[in-house]
């Protein structure tokens, strides 16, 4: 019998009880990637070379998309938090899905930038400021946490052998480069003096940190591909999640030259300036060749029946730093060549975000996406 107190579950067609938002129990952290492809789009779109008709308009249109995509999400997790909480900390203990709780730093990063370079033409520039200087803020502590917790629990609480190493575990380490890249937007609209020399200085630090951890952990990865051979057909995208700390950090080079004139003392300034150069260049020389080996791994494992799941996002936000990346570089070497580059990957990312896009929206619609992982 069933009083006042006792709430009424839904059922099943079998007569069993139905948990309370059962849809969102197996909505994993790795769900924010989606965000992260959409709000690249507008950014690396807004920054490309030339006139193209109806970009500008477009772009504003995916960043509006990107934000709803964000708010939907963070009410979705926070229902299953609230709702699956056994599932939530099942997320927190699997070595394969914790390392996607970098995503949520990430995602609210890449919203708050888009937010400042193309939202504005929609909403004004002083509450363009006043949402991206909250979404940075946000977005920068939850990505020091998780570049120090997701870690922590691999070391303390998983238990994880070399051949199951992946460039996932990339994702809390390259959190903060995206703060990084994005903070730098922010400098013009502090007061002159201390304030933005600090911003500068503090994203700087962060492009330290998330550059130094990253070299630690690509050689384990790069040798777990030479000793254990090709990743299984569904990790296979996740080879592109290499290219997001090498496009990333090289458009936070580019950001700090920028800006850097008039808020920090000469001659640093304009070392700058020369950094932005002499790393992204090389930096972005082991991008393309990367580009081309997971593009031929990614190739081999579609051969081989490789079938579409929520990884396939690896080749969306990835690909667009390497495009940031190229648009920075191009405005500081003046070379036509990296805005044909910046063009053509831009071209690859509006292509693989429309496939990862419809996959997406069709998996959710059939909810075949909302069941728990084979």
């Amino acid at each position: 019998m069933v009083t006042a107190a006792q709430p009424v579950l839904p059922r099943t067609a079998a007569g069993t009880l139905r948990p309370r938002a059962a849809a969102v129990r197996h909505l994993g952290p790795n769900w924010y990637s989606s965000v992260m492809g959409t709000a690249i789009v507008a950014t690396a779109g807004a920054g490309l070379p030339g006139a193209f008709p109806g970009l500008r308009t477009f772009c504003l249109v995916v960043w509006a998309l990107s934000a709803v995509l964000l708010m939907t999400l963070l009410g979705a997790r926070a229902l299953h938090w609230t709702h699956h909480r056994d599932q939530a900390r099942a997320h927190l203990l699997d070595p394969a899905m914790a390392p996607f709780y970098g995503c949520l730093a990430m995602a609210l990063l890449a919203v708050g930038g888009a937010t400042l370079v193309v939202g504005r033409d929609w909403i004004g520039t002083p509450a363009a400021v006043a949402v991206d200087a909250v979404l940075f803020g946000v977005g920068t502590v939850a990505a020091l946490a998780a570049a120090l917790a997701v870690p922590y629990l691999m070391i303390v609480h998983h238990r994880i052998r070399p051949d199951q190493a992946t460039p996932v575990w990339l994702l809390p380490l390259v959190a903060p480069m995206v703060s990084a890249a994005v903070g730098p937007l922010l400098v013009p609209h502090l007061p002159p003096g201390q304030a933005r020399e600090a911003l500068l200085l503090g994203c700087f630090a962060l492009f330290g940190l998330s550059l130094l951890a990253t070299f630690v952990m690509l050689p384990v990865i790069f040798s777990r591909l030479l000793t254990g051979g090709p990743l299984p057909l569904v990790l296979t995208p996740t080879l592109f999640l290499v290219l997001g700390p090498l496009g990333q950090s090289t458009t936070a080079t580019g950001k700090f030259a920028d800006f850097a004139p008039g808020v920090v003392p000469a001659p640093y300034d304009q070392g700058f300036a020369l950094l932005a150069v002499l790393y992204g260049v090389p930096v972005m020389g082991f991008a393309l060749l990367w580009f081309g080996l997971a593009a031929a791994m990614v190739a081999r494992a579609r051969r081989r029946g490789m079938g579409f799941s929520m990884t396939w996002w690896a080749f969306t936000f990835p690909v667009g730093t390497c495009v940031t990346g190229a648009e920075s570089l191009a405005r500081h070497t003046g070379l036509l060549a990296l805005d044909r580059l910046a063009v053509a990957l831009y071209a690859l990312l509006l292509a693989a975000w429309a496939v990862a896009a419809v996959h997406t929206l069709r998996g959710v619609l059939s909810r075949a996406l909302l069941t728990a992982p084979r």
